[in-house]
């Protein structure tokens, strides 16, 4: 998350793009470059972007720019893994099981995380971190190292369980029940920054703007033609880039995991960056990306995350059981992609994004 990271920066750049929309699912049409204000820069080793549907003045786009600053280093020096001083760092680095202070920002990422832990069995865990590292994903990726053995992924899974993590939002603590639990928060983090940025937007007075972190997107109002924001989908192809479907947004969020650009290749085997907890090894299965709908984007993030692992038939059952606005892909063995939204995300898609999504 720092400037100039090197190859973990290289390597966080692809994991964020991974486990959000992929740059593509931010394509932003139907904009009048002349009068939107464009704000962007490098964070959590992407990128950012904002628009917002007004031309401003010097002053209030220095205004803008430093509140965008200072909530980008605010949530970098609590949720990062890839600055050793971060108060996530710090948490992993304890060896004891007493509780610790925790900061207002951290608790809310670990009660949002938790809460899909819950709803989806343990697809979504946040202290899958060792395994992610030990497939050679994450800050110390080498890109070379060897899949781990049986043994080692059996140890390493004992450290590996949400429930592991106790979450006292009422006295601003967290605690680890097992030694030697460590988290990744990556799957929540870039959503969580997204809803952070809004919620700045407009308490600066602004309605109408979209803002983008690593491809994850949230919309309020619209653009300068008058008409809702509109963000694209991208098809889960390996080369190039093509739009799956374009949506309307509206005072929503999008979020699309998928495997299509982050992975490695073993011995002629592509390993996805994507880690069942429960198994501890890369998913297999045939869905290709999961696109969520969601009020929040933290939210959508983790969501997003959660039903990838599931895969294509637990994953749509589970988002049909809770009203969730999902679009799966799944690759065709001679059809090229599939795709299945429930009936949420087909509302909403149809009406201009505009509602509210679990």
């Amino acid at each position: 998350m720092r400037p100039g990271a090197g190859r973990a920066r290289r390597a966080f750049a692809l994991l964020a793009a991974g486990l959000a929309a992929l740059l593509a699912a931010a394509l932003l049409r139907g904009l009048s470059p002349s009068d939107d204000t464009l704000l962007s820069g490098d964070t959590q080793g992407t990128t950012y972007s904002i628009k917002i549907a007004a031309p401003l003045g010097e002053a209030e786009h220095r205004r803008v720019e430093e509140t965008i600053a200072q909530r980008l280093d605010r949530i970098d020096r609590v949720l990062s893994l890839y600055r050793e001083d971060s108060e996530l760092s710090r948490f992993n680095r304890l060896d004891g099981v007493e509780p610790v202070p925790a900061s207002t920002d951290l608790i809310e990422v670990f009660q949002m995380a938790r809460t899909v832990s819950e709803v989806t069995g343990g697809a979504f865990d946040v202290t899958v971190a060792p395994l992610v590292a030990a497939w050679d994903f994450g800050p110390a990726s080498t890109g070379d190292a060897k899949a781990p053995s049986d043994a080692a992924l059996a140890e390493l899974r004992g450290r590996v369980g949400y429930e592991k993590i106790e979450v006292d939002a009422a006295r601003g603590a967290l605690r680890k029940m097992v030694a030697g639990v460590t988290c990744d928060l990556n799957a929540i983090a870039q959503g969580y920054t997204v809803d952070r940025l809004a919620a700045d937007l407009l308490g600066l007075g602004y309605q109408n703007f979209v803002v983008e972190v690593g491809g994850e997107v949230c919309a309020r109002g619209h653009n300068t033609r008058g008409i809702p924001w509109q963000v694209a989908i991208e098809k889960p192809v390996f080369d190039g880039r093509e739009v799956e479907q374009v949506i309307p947004l509206d005072n929503m969020a999008l979020s699309t995991s998928g495997d299509y650009r982050n992975y490695r290749e073993k011995d002629g085997v592509r390993l996805s960056h994507l880690i069942d907890p429960h198994s501890g090894r890369p998913v297999t299965h045939h869905l290709a990306s999961v696109s969520v709908l969601h009020s929040q984007c933290a939210l959508a993030d983790a969501w997003a995350t959660a039903l990838m692992v599931m895969g294509p038939q637990m994953g749509y059952d589970l988002a049909l059981s809770q009203g969730l606005a999902v679009l799966f892909i799944s690759s065709g063995q001679d059809t090229g992609f599939v795709t299945r939204a429930t009936p949420e995300f087909e509302r909403l898609a149809g009406n201009g994004g505009q509602g509210t999504a679990r």
